[in-house]
């Protein structure tokens, strides 16, 4: 009979970690970015409140602070207008890999099926186009 070797007390964690690994749906991850936009709550206590990696927030406030730290601010009013145009474009216009490249917005209002069936209607009339140009 063989022996399997010990795995360390290390790997056993992080494969506990992955098996019990939480998934969002899209439709979560845009209500609590869009919950920790509102600043109610501290990163922390979202983390615990939705049982959640501190990482994913902190991905989005370092996304923000890599575009908003691009200029110089002189007055207060200045840096609140840079975020809320960062918000308004992480929301709306910025594709998301994790939400199948579509805007938050999009999902949350329930486009993105609409917005996936032109993109695969686009890419079926574009194929064959081009099987036609090169035939």
């Amino acid at each position: 009979m063989e022996k399997k070797p010990k795995q360390s007390t290390e790997n056993f964690i992080k494969d506990i970690r992955c098996r019990t690994r939480r998934v969002f749906s899209s439709e979560q991850k845009i209500m609590i970015v869009m919950e920790a936009q509102r600043g109610e709550h501290s990163v922390a206590e979202l983390c615990r409140k939705h049982a959640i990696s501190q990482g994913k927030i902190e991905r989005y406030h370092r996304s923000m602070k890599n575009v908003v730290k691009l200029d110089n601010y002189y007055h207060p009013e200045q840096l609140k207008e840079a975020i809320a145009e960062f918000v308004e474009y992480y929301n709306n216009e910025r594709y998301h890999e994790s939400l199948n490249n579509v805007p938050p917005a999009d999902v949350y209002y329930g486009r993105e099926e609409e917005i996936l069936k032109e993109r695969e209607r686009i890419k079926k009339a574009s194929i064959k186009k081009r099987r036609q140009l090169f035939l």
